[in-house]
């Protein structure tokens, strides 16, 4: 039998399914008693951004230039576009790119 075909792992699976879909469901529950005021509005529009941001910190910090470089192409277009999705796409390209053309590791 193969490793990922074993129960103690499919068990493990099918509790972090469960897990992530109670606590997705629950979030958005929860959501149906929150007034939706201005300030709450903006403070969900910030998620998508902010969310990104603590993701790729910890790639900044490791001082690897193409990530580093990649975050940066990443930052400009968010801050020219607005538009989180574009940016991430922009960061990726740019690894990608770099990475192929023989830089970084």
């Amino acid at each position: 039998m193969s490793e990922f075909a074993r129960s103690d792992v499919m068990l493990a699976f099918a509790v972090m399914m469960v897990v992530t879909v109670a606590s997705r469901l629950g979030g958005f529950w929860l959501m149906g008693y929150v007034n939706i005021t201005p300030r709450v509005r903006r403070m969900l529009d910030a998620l998508p951004g902010s969310i990104i941001v603590a993701a790729s910190l910890p790639m900044v910090t490791t001082g690897d230039p193409v990530m580093i470089f990649a975050i940066i192409a990443a930052i400009v277009v968010t801050i020219v576009r607005r538009n989180e999705f574009l940016a991430v796409v922009t960061g990726m390209t740019v690894a990608a790119l770099a990475r192929a053309a023989g830089f970084g590791g």
